[in-house]
């Protein structure tokens, strides 16, 4: 990739932060959008819940990057936390395809790079699902659909619009991963439920290299799963987990317990999902850490 004018919104989370950190060291001016008075160089206001973007910001940006939104699994699936999960998602996406179908053509992103996830398929059990897939039921494959739908303004002024799918992120810091390093390194990790359950990963490093790779390729548009080719049940990467850090997995999270304990949001740690990265291998993606034992080693350093 040349040189290039990059703009991040959600600069400051898992992926973001690792986003800015590898474009930054490749020698790419990074534009970060916060949601108050700018108070550096390089950083551009917006407000998100009144789809507002200062847009001579975004002039001479080769891509938007949008990675911004509450995280799914920080907290209890309350009605009002759902409610802020879809207005972070959905109004974010609609105030960034505004502004750049506002801009004069001329001056409009290259590309918008839209941050989705896998939450789209929904529970497939033991099936694989590719990008052909329809949208699952329930709350998150509703929220994916009607936050990649919110990006329409911009594919429609003719940016070209992507949207990396992902999945599990396995990061020491952060997402869902962030909080199991520490119950398996204290030897209290174990499986989930009855840990038949499939989970899609991506290492966070595959994340970033794949977010770069929808960036530089033209001709790449759409939806694209970014997970590792080889998704595992709970319960073999519970037991990687335990080779890797070298510690016990005989605990278990009992299914009824997970219920009580996290509500709604259990259903998408006890749900299956067996998502595979069909498009982005096609468009010659190679993943670094395409099996578990090295995505977890390389977050575990």
């Amino acid at each position: 990739m040349e040189r290039s004018r990059i703009a991040v919104a959600g600069a400051s989370g898992l992926i973001g932060g690792a986003l800015v950190q590898s474009l930054a060291a490749d020698g790419h001016e990074v534009i970060r959008l916060v949601r108050r008075a700018p108070r550096a160089e390089g950083e551009v206001r917006w407000d998100p819940e009144r789809k507002y973007v200062d847009t001579a910001g975004l002039a001479g940006c080769d891509a938007v990057v949008n990675l911004a939104g509450a995280n799914v699994g920080s907290r209890r699936w309350t009605e009002a936390y759902k409610a802020k999960l879809r207005s972070g998602r959905v109004l974010g996406t609609a105030a960034l395809a505004e502004a750049m179908a506002a801009m004069e053509p001329e001056a409009r992103p290259r590309v918008f790079v839209n941050g989705s996830a896998i939450g789209y398929y929904g529970e497939t059990g033991e099936r694989t699902v590719d990008e052909s897939a329809p949208p699952g039921e329930g709350f998150l494959p509703s929220l994916v659909v009607e936050w990649e739908g919110a990006a329409a303004p911009a594919r429609e002024a003719g940016v070209r619009t992507v949207f990396p799918r992902t999945g599990l992120v396995v990061a020491r810091h952060g997402g869902a991963w962030g909080r199991l390093f520490p119950l398996f390194k204290a030897g209290v990790g174990g499986r989930m439920g009855d840990g038949r359950q499939y989970w899609s990963f991506v290492s966070l490093h595959d994340e970033v290299a794949a977010i770069r790779h929808l960036i530089d390729r033209d001709d790449l548009s759409g939806p694209f799963n970014v997970t590792a080719p080889h998704p595992l049940t709970n319960r073999e990467i519970t037991e990687a987990m335990g080779r890797v850090l070298h510690r016990p997995t005989l605990f278990a999270v009992p299914a009824p317990v997970l219920r009580a304990v996290l509500g709604e949001m259990a259903g998408d740690v006890l749900g299956s999902q067996r998502v595979l990265p069909k498009r982005l291998l096609e468009s010659g993606f190679t993943f670094v850490f395409p099996e578990i034992e090295g995505a977890i080693r390389a977050a575990a350093e």
